[in-house]
């Protein structure tokens, strides 16, 4: 298998104070010596990643001295050490060599004011960092999402597709307000990890490659039909196995399971499993939280899974199959009928394909992206627009998107035939080339299509000779990547805040 293309994480977006230069430090030492005592973990929340006006009226209300004077001297002490202190936080300068290199930009975005940050910018290298946000260029400073999206705006780039690189509770909580994942470098206060949050112990070793999976997770889900369980190859689930193993799949939606395969394969390989009736099932390496639609569903129609793939992401994933007759591409390319009568032949199959959108509509969760895999049993219309197949019509005017089509939107360069590599004539003996179409389907909803293909493995042999085809199904399997990001968290902190933070 080639790699398959990532989503690009399109900015690294960094605090200063304690994350970048060891300057947390040197501000908890101007406060100290403005507040004339030794300061405590008690005092956390007052001065750690807080502008100087809010320490400065905490000080203010302890000693009865005017806040205004007291910012001053916390301005002063701070800058004056700032200019003979500042010192880069280990592993700082190599991830930022290392994010240039990849050409993922960078943004400096601090609590502190705009001459604190030129300083630091100074020494730091003001060519390392295409945009900076201080807090004289918000209304609203840390812990307000304000600094962050100010950011974002200003490099063109979406929130959720950045990572922001923060040493406070203060600045973690502006990040993820402003729907950014987190990278959480504790530089005085500890800080628990969360979803959509990691936490490392310093920047030393992180690399590009580590802030562009916290992103975004992929996922590799797979429609297979295993052919009456693919009980007509010989040593059937053995090669059923190696096809799963060989594809990389994460989650595989199965039809015509033969009553056990979904156990069977789940077991053997050690992932989770659903299994709804006799001929359909869902497996997976991630853990199964709920299992959706009928569970006595009968040969035909539809279930369903949700799957946790990391804390705070899950994904809907209902595979379905349709029933055979009559037979479209039969209809078309043997008995000459027109578009408006193809349609018509639908019928069957458009009320089972609405019977499972309805399924999915009343179980779906507006946060959960949604998967539908199956074997349609029909043509599409986007793969032969000489007819309005109604079928993936109707699953498209409920939002979902075909991904193969996604990534191979020409259906003449790509038809992506999934029936049959082991039909190439027609089996009542007449010689009549047998249709090849694309009746198999990888639909979604909410996600971002990386790659998608078909997938036979070796040459089969064509029927009826295939007991020793490696191959153990009459139809292509289908397999897309999708890249699943977690749900973008807006959240609104009231009060104005200015001046010196994180």
């Amino acid at each position: 298998m080639t790699p398959h293309p990532r989503l690009p994480l399109q900015a690294v977006l960094f605090d200063m104070d304690g994350t970048l230069v060891d300057t947390e430090r040197l501000w908890w030492e101007a406060v100290e010596h403005v507040a004339r005592r030794r300061l405590t973990e008690a005092d956390h929340p007052e001065v750690l990643g807080r502008p100087v006006e809010h320490t400065a009226q905490w000080l203010a209300e302890a000693t009865g001295a005017p806040a205004a004077d007291i910012a001053r001297e916390l301005h002063r002490e701070f800058t004056g050490r700032v200019r003979t202190g500042t010192v880069p936080r280990p592993g700082a300068l190599d991830l930022l060599d290392a994010l240039a290199r990849d050409g993922v930009p960078t943004a400096l975005v601090t609590a502190s004011p705009r001459a604190v940050a030129d300083m630091v910018l100074d020494a730091l290298g003001r060519g390392r960092f295409a945009v900076s946000v201080t807090a004289d260029d918000t209304d609203r400073t840390k812990p307000a999402p304000d600094p962050y999206l100010a950011a974002c705006r200003a490099l063109g780039v979406d929130p959720a597709a950045c990572v922001a690189v923060e040493d406070t509770p203060t600045g973690v909580s502006s990040a993820e307000a402003a729907g950014c994942a987190v990278l959480a470098v504790p530089s005085l206060a500890p800080i628990d990890a969360a979803p959509g949050r990691t936490v490392r112990e310093s920047l030393v070793g992180v690399t590009p490659k580590e802030l562009r999976a916290m992103v975004t997770h992929e996922l590799r889900v797979m429609s297979w039909n295993l052919w009456l369980g693919g009980t007509k190859v010989d040593d059937h689930r053995a090669k059923q196995l190696k096809a799963i193993l060989e594809t990389g799949a994460d989650v595989v939606g199965l039809q015509e399971t033969g009553g056990t395969a979904a156990q069977e394969l789940a077991e053997a390989l050690g992932w989770h499993h659903h299994r709804a009736g006799e001929n359909l099932g869902i497996i997976s390496r991630h853990p199964i939280t709920a299992r959706l639609g009928d569970p006595d569903v009968g040969f035909y129609g539809a279930a369903g899974v949700r799957i946790r793939i990391a804390p705070g992401r899950g994904v809907d994933v209902w595979t379905a199959h349709l029933h055979y007759t009559p037979y479209g591409p039969y209809a078309s390319a043997f008995d000459g009928l027109s578009a408006a009568e193809l349609i018509a032949h639908e019928e069957v199959r458009l009320a089972q394909m609405r019977d499972t959108l309805r399924w999915i509509a009343g179980t779906s969760l507006p946060s959960v992206p949604v998967v539908l895999v199956g074997d349609f049993n029909c043509a599409s219309h986007l793969g032969r627009p000489d007819v309005e197949w109604p079928v993936t019509k109707a699953a498209e005017a409920a939002g979902l998107s075909d991904s193969y089509r996604e990534a191979h939107p020409d259906p003449v360069a790509d038809p992506g035939p999934t029936w049959s590599p082991i039909h190439p004539v027609h089996e009542d003996g007449s010689g009549r080339p047998e249709p090849q179409d694309r009746i198999d389907y990888v639909l979604h909803r909410g996600l971002t299509v990386l790659d998608s293909w078909t997938y036979v493995s070796g040459t089969p042999r064509p029927w009826p000779d295939v007991a020793r085809n490696d191959w153990p199904s009459d139809h292509a399997a289908v397999v897309t990547t999708f890249a699943v990001r977690a749900a973008n968290r807006q959240a609104v902190t009231r009060g104005n805040h200015c001046g010196r933070g994180g």
